[in-house]
């Protein structure tokens, strides 16, 4: 499996992930948008197909993860780790911190934003539809050496 940067021709293929991850998908032109925007990267993991991807939003020396998602049916081989732990590798030296919202409920992306070593920094109430639920703002901090 590799992880690179997404292109504009596989934006159709993160739109048909996201469908199948999430009960409010990002639509193909949200996708469009922030890909076009200076401030957003997005990442996939290939095979021989893409079968996950992660985007972040950058904002000075601060990283929100905007979504992390995997094919159903490549789910459980520790690809959603390999996304984020690429993602943490690729910006502590630039960053203070990289945070992300996450369903309180989806306890495997818990367990494995902890495991990473997130911490809860908070919550936003009635965050999520379809159900409503609060999201838990979970951040990593790194070690910079950026002044503050």
């Amino acid at each position: 499996m590799i992880i690179e940067e997404l292109k504009d021709n596989e934006i159709p293929v993160i739109a048909e992930i996201e469908k199948l991850s999430f009960s409010k998908p990002w639509s193909e032109e949200n996708i469009r948008s922030s890909f076009n925007s200076k401030s957003c990267k997005f990442y996939t993991a290939k095979t021989d197909i893409i079968v996950g991807y992660i985007g972040v939003s950058i904002a000075a020396d601060e990283g929100y993860i905007l979504n992390v998602a995997v094919r159903p049916d490549f789910r459980g081989r520790g690809i959603g780790r390999k996304l984020v732990t690429f993602l943490i590798e690729k910006y502590a030296d630039s960053l203070r911190f990289i945070t992300l919202e996450v369903r309180p409920s989806n306890i495997s992306a818990v367990k494995l934003y902890t495991s990473l070593g997130f911490e809860k920094a908070g919550e936003r109430p009635s965050y999520y539809s379809n159900p409503v639920e609060n999201a838990l703002l979970l951040t990593k901090y790194f070690n910079s050496k950026l002044e503050i």
